[in-house]
């Protein structure tokens, strides 16, 4: 179970780091900018993120910690190993239902080694024991199988494709949509939880 401390809501802004095995996610400051623009701004990432442009600058990282990542009805967290960030998770209910929508990304030195897994497993745990919710979303770019592969993994059941406009690429394009139920992830969950306390 993750540890019962007392936080602030999460629709004020995330104060809460959640810790796994082998990583760290916390709420980026504008002290991570530079990490931030780095991992973001390799195009291999960029065209698989829906909400960001290409090139990513450092104007891109700043707005999006001082504006976008823990205001209104998301939640950002930047992912560390061993104090060294690889990548970034988030929890959105910008979609305007009750059911908020998980994405993430990682620098591409660090793909095929668990952590996107291990990350949206412990946002996973934090959003059903934190909040009455019933599921949770989430999708990836049809030719993006890692990223599914991933949500399968979690537990994710396929729900269709639609199509989605992503910044990087200027048009829009095919996204594999997933939805996991509270149901699913009660039957399912045997991975280790993530830690939680204040920040």
């Amino acid at each position: 179970m993750l540890q019962d401390i007392p936080t602030q809501s999460f629709h004020g802004g995330s104060t809460v780091v959640l810790e796994t095995k082998r990583l760290t996610l916390r709420q980026p400051t504008l002290a991570d900018v530079k990490d931030i623009a780095a991992i973001v701004s390799d195009k291999r990432v960029s065209i698989n993120l829906r909400r960001v442009p290409h090139p990513y600058s450092l104007d891109d990282a700043v707005a999006f910690v001082t504006t976008f990542a823990n205001v209104g009805r998301r939640s950002s967290f930047l992912v560390e190993r061993d104090r060294t960030p690889i990548g970034m998770a988030s929890l959105d209910w910008e979609s305007g239902n009750d059911a908020p929508e998980l994405g993430y990304c990682f620098g591409v030195d660090h793909w095929g080694k668990g952590f996107a897994t291990e990350t949206a497993r412990a946002l996973i745990d934090y959003a059903f024991e934190e909040f009455t919710i019933d599921c949770i979303h989430s999708g990836a770019r049809v030719l993006n199988p890692a990223s599914r592969h991933v949500l399968e993994k979690c537990g994710f059941q396929w729900t269709g494709v639609e199509l989605h406009r992503f910044l990087a690429l200027g048009s829009s394009t095919p996204v594999d949509r997933f939805k996991l139920e509270r149901g699913v992830w009660s039957s399912l969950k045997s991975w280790s939880n993530a830690t939680r306390r204040g920040a």
